[in-house]
């Protein structure tokens, strides 16, 4: 090998390396395109199964589908943001700069009560603990900074919005939209196959995302009846949003129970803590766990072994495994990417026992 060959090799292993550097550079200033392609492909692969129904039993055709389905998912997202605005407005006339001394007042308050029945009950307070000292140290001037900055954040969720409307639509209008442009990158000996994996993948994700629906439901109901019960203010928003939290595995639930809790408490804030607040808080709290006692017996084995072809147990270890090595975004990713990877791994490598043994149900 002369000086020519290295010098050559040299350059060209620069240029790999340049290379690759603008392609990360490339995708970290353009992230924020990439997850309105990802949120826009998930909404599409839920209003595929519409789109079809429209199309095979009613007869529309395919634009008609498309702008029915988005109508669709648009109007039960419209709903569900409706049902927010209610509780965005009572927490933020709370909130506001003119009520800081009344937040600090209620929550002191309820403070007092807990401390009081600990107390009745010969439960040891730490004197540090006291209210004065607890509530001073909070600067509680961040809560309306925090909803400026939300307000201030609206401009920019406009845009997003619309570029996920847009790009579903387009998306759901050619199916193979999006194919084509992965096929893009891969070889024509290898196209074959990469349409297979990626037919079935999108069959798969789509029951998966539907299922998640499905299952949110389920637990949106069993939450809404159980504050309508209790009389516990804005019951339908909050059990929609614990029941959303419900989508992050582990951490989310247990997210879901401290907010009830605490909203639930704060309902009755006026009324008499052991007779009131902490029976209607226990009961809640129980109601709770019924529900979660139903999503992880019955809701999720079901719906998730039936949507993505795998066994709950296995399920269970691939959520455990992305947790901890990559958080809540593994959480939440770990399904839907594991899936891909078992169809990808049937279509290539079929003839590896572990392979088969993996992809068995697929």
């Amino acid at each position: 090998m002369n000086s020519n060959d290295i010098t050559k090799g040299i350059i060209k292993a620069v240029a790999y390396i340049i290379g690759i550097a603008l392609l990360i550079l490339f995708i970290y200033k353009i992230q924020s395109v990439i997850l309105y392609i990802i949120i826009a492909a998930i909404i599409s692969l839920i209003g595929l199964p519409i789109v079809s129904f429209l199309k095979t039993k009613l007869k529309f055709n395919n634009t008609l589908a498309v702008i029915v389905a988005m109508t669709t998912i648009i109007g039960l997202l419209s709903s569900l943001i409706g049902l927010l605005i209610p509780l965005v407005v009572e927490q933020g006339q709370n909130l506001s700069l003119l009520n800081i001394k009344e937040l600090e007042s209620s929550v002191e308050s309820l403070y007092q009560k807990v401390i009081h029945y600990l107390s009745d009950k010969d439960i040891d307070v730490d004197k540090s603990l006291t209210t004065s000292n607890l509530f001073s140290k909070i600067d509680y001037s961040i809560i309306p900074n925090f909803l400026n900055a939300i307000i201030g954040g609206f401009g920019s969720f406009s845009i997003a919005l619309f570029s996920i409307i847009f790009i579903s639509f387009f998306l759901l209008i050619d199916s193979k939209l999006l194919e084509q442009g992965i096929l893009t990158f891969v070889t024509d000996r290898n196209e074959d196959g990469t349409k297979r994996s990626l037919n079935e993948i999108k069959n798969l994700l789509s029951r998966y995302f539907l299922g998640l629906v499905l299952q949110i439901s389920i637990l949106f109901v069993i939450y809404t009846a159980i504050l309508l019960t209790f009389g516990v203010n804005n019951a339908v928003v909050i059990a929609f949003l614990c029941a959303l939290l419900n989508l992050i595995p582990f951490i989310g639930p247990m997210i879901g129970l401290v907010l009830m809790v605490f909203l639930t408490m704060t309902s009755f804030i006026g009324s008499d803590f052991q007779t009131v607040i902490l029976t209607k808080t226990i009961f809640v709290m129980i109601g709770f766990l019924i529900g979660q006692l139903v999503d992880n017996f019955f809701s999720q084995p079901i719906i998730f072994s039936k949507s993505v072809k795998s066994h709950p147990l296995e399920i269970f270890l691939v959520i455990s495994i992305a947790g901890v090595l990559f958080g809540i975004v593994g959480l939440i990713v770990a399904i839907p990417l594991y899936t891909s990877i078992k169809v990808i791994l049937k279509e290539f490598l079929s003839d590896n026992d572990i392979v088969k043994k993996l992809t068995k149900n697929l």
